[in-house]
């Protein structure tokens, strides 16, 4: 691709401030040598993507965490985009699960996963011969509970979609005006983030989040589910949030039955429905104002 190809699109359905766009160009430009971290959502497809474009393939680097955390669907996908692409594609082993200060699921939880990435990835720029580590993280990251955005801060890593103002809507766009089939995915997280903050992290509950998600998503044909995984003393409850408008069909027979069959067989106890719809960071409710003021305060890049 060409820098041009990344100017105006005639078939753009939300008009992108083209000085964004410039900014974006300028500043990848300016960092020569990349390594990307590449989760394969909307916000990293497009970053590798324009990093490709301005630096060509050779000065960079698609590198992806594979751990229990990451569903495998997500995994082979990153994959598949990276080649469709052209990117060098490292994906190595991550080990926040062996840390009890991740595993114990405290509020700041994303911290020591995004440290644990971080660490990986540096090691891997220095033996790629890169200068800079980049993250997809864009104007609507600075809004939430966002501690893992202080572990990249903290170790350097640069958010070029941030630095440019892009928000989610110019990420959107811009996406589709470069042909990225992610234009419209939906947003993804973690399956951490599924369980409420203190409820211990285990690879067994992890695969039954993943299980029950990937029934909702790939035979089900639900574009945006989390279950969110609830419940004490041994007797896993799932809440599930699909969008508003797709709250009926849940409910209906046959459907409804099949949900509470398959989600029984992967080991819930309890199958419910968060009447409220899919909410992104709904668990992060519990916290006060207080909490999430004192974990956004900037930090020191060390």
């Amino acid at each position: 691709m060409s820098e041009t190809s990344i100017g105006r699109g005639a078939e753009d359905r939300h008009r992108i401030d083209e000085t964004k766009v410039k900014r974006l160009v300028d500043r990848i430009a300016d960092l020569r040598r990349v390594v990307v971290a590449f989760s394969g959502g909307a916000d990293s497809t497009l970053l590798l993507a324009v990093c490709l474009q301005v630096l060509g393939n050779d000065n960079v680097v698609a590198a992806t965490a594979d751990s229990p955390t990451l569903p495998r669907q997500e995994l082979d996908e990153t994959r598949a985009l990276a080649r469709e692409l052209g990117a060098t594609h490292v994906v190595f082993t991550s080990h926040e699960m062996e840390d009890e200060r991740f595993r114990t699921n405290p509020t700041d939880r994303c911290y020591y996963c995004k440290a644990e990435l971080l660490a990986h990835l540096r090691i891997l720029a220095k033996s790629h011969n890169m200068y800079s580590i980049v993250y997809g993280a864009t104007a609507a990251d600075l809004g939430d509970h966002r501690p893992g955005m202080h572990a990249a801060v903290q170790a350097g890593a640069v958010a070029p979609l941030l630095d440019a103002g892009l928000n989610k809507d110019d990420v959107r766009a811009l996406s589709r005006r470069l042909g990225l089939r992610t234009w419209d995915k939906p947003a993804m997280a973690c399956l951490s983030s599924r369980f409420p903050y203190g409820t211990p992290l285990t690879k067994e509950g992890l695969t039954r989040v993943e299980k029950a998600e990937d029934f909702l998503r790939r035979e089900l044909g639900f574009r945006q589910v989390r279950v969110r995984d609830q419940g004490e003393a041994g007797v896993p409850i799932a809440r599930i949030e699909v969008e508003s408008d797709h709250l009926l069909r849940l409910v209906q027979e046959p459907l409804r039955s099949q949900v509470i069959e398959r989600l029984k067989a992967v080991g819930y106890t309890y199958v419910t429905l968060n009447l409220e719809g899919f909410r992104s960071g709904s668990l992060n409710d519990v916290l006060s104002t207080q909490e999430r003021a004192s974990l956004q305060e900037p930090v020191e890049e060390v």
